[in-house]
């Protein structure tokens, strides 16, 4: 994985940054933990971070639904539902692999839309 090619999701980095945000700035530990994502998001160059677009949206909000529906999701299960169906169809559109340790997610995912790529680590 060293010296593999890598790409980020703005999904990712947006789920990183609401567990940053949610982190408690008066705990002991806060200005270690924001500055090593500071510095972690620093690092992730803006040309190797893909971004949903209009299409990916809508396919994933279809796909998010359908799951919801007939998996019985619940509301904050629906909501991470639909960001890995985005995260997953923007790599499908960009032509890479989605690489997780999330198997079952992903996998209900693919049964909806197959044509991407997941690598279970």
């Amino acid at each position: 994985m060293d010296g593999a090619l890598r790409f980020h999701c703005s999904v990712c980095l947006a789920e990183l940054a609401v567990g940053v945000a949610n982190y408690s700035p008066v705990a002991d530990d806060w200005p270690k933990v924001r500055d090593r994502y500071a510095d972690l998001f620093a690092t992730v160059p803006s040309h190797r971070i893909l971004v949903p677009d209009n299409e990916v949206w809508t396919s994933a909000g279809v796909v998010a639904g359908t799951l919801a529906r007939t998996q019985g999701f619940q509301p904050h299960q629906r909501k991470q539902c639909l960001n890995d169906a985005l995260i997953y169809l923007t790599a499908a559109k960009a032509g890479i692999p989605r690489l997780t340790a999330s198997r079952l997610e992903f996998d209900l995912i693919e049964q909806i839309r197959p044509g991407g790529t997941v690598l279970h680590v």
